[in-house]
């Protein structure tokens, strides 16, 4: 499932807000064949990720397909994007997958079962204080959520229907709302190329900004 962009948290007791990881979305899938980890398009990145999958291989089922991020964390605990990379190649034992939905379990299709029941299920499978951890519901309203992850320097978060079942592409019944700076600048210029859009050019107190 793809959460759609909005600029405003949905209102209501039906929904459930997690915070959104600055990381690699990954499916974790182990069957007949073992266990095995995908990149969102498919590729196979299990050596990349050979921690993770040997943590995943401990959790007590036969099957599953368990849905994440891998993200690393920087000193002040906040996943960072821009370390990930380099973490993957040169420090994998970093490397954190936050699950945050089930998708199979033991031979069974979980997928049309509310996401409330989805992840009660996969809270109860996945073992504490391990390098694969679950993604905790945050609690209150929509509106209050935003604003404290956006106090506490997070991308943002990822709103969820409880009652919506599990349909891969773009839905509204996720929703991801980041979070954002607003400041005033000055317009100094505009540039112009030849077959591309216009860009304006700022600054801030005489400093040029970009």
């Amino acid at each position: 499932m793809e959460p759609e962009l909005v600029e405003q948290p949905p209102l209501g007791d039906g929904w459930s807000h997690e915070v959104k990881f600055d990381g690699y979305r990954t499916q974790v899938v182990k069957d007949a064949d073992g266990v095995r980890l995908f990149t969102k398009t498919g590729i196979d990145w299990t050596v990349k990720y050979r921690a993770l999958a040997t943590e995943a291989g401990t959790i007590e089922a036969e099957t599953f397909i368990i849905e994440g991020e891998v993200i690393v964390t920087n000193e002040d605990g906040l996943s960072d994007f821009h370390a990930l990379r380099s973490a993957i190649t040169r420090r994998p034992q970093d490397l954190y997958l936050v699950a945050f939905d089930l998708l199979h379990l033991n031979g069974h299709d979980l997928r049309d079962m509310p996401l409330k029941d989805r992840r009660e299920i996969l809270q109860a499978l996945i073992p504490a204080g391990g390098r694969i951890q679950f993604s905790e519901a945050l609690p209150g309203a929509g509106d209050a959520v935003y604003h404290l992850a956006c106090e506490a320097g997070l991308e943002g978060i990822v709103s969820k229907r409880l009652d919506g079942v599990y349909r891969s592409g773009s839905t509204m019944n996720w929703r991801k709302i980041k979070c954002f700076v607003e400041k005033e600048m000055d317009i100094i210029g505009v540039k112009r190329e030849t077959g591309k859009p216009a860009m304006v050019l700022m600054a801030d107190n005489g400093r040029y900004m970009g």
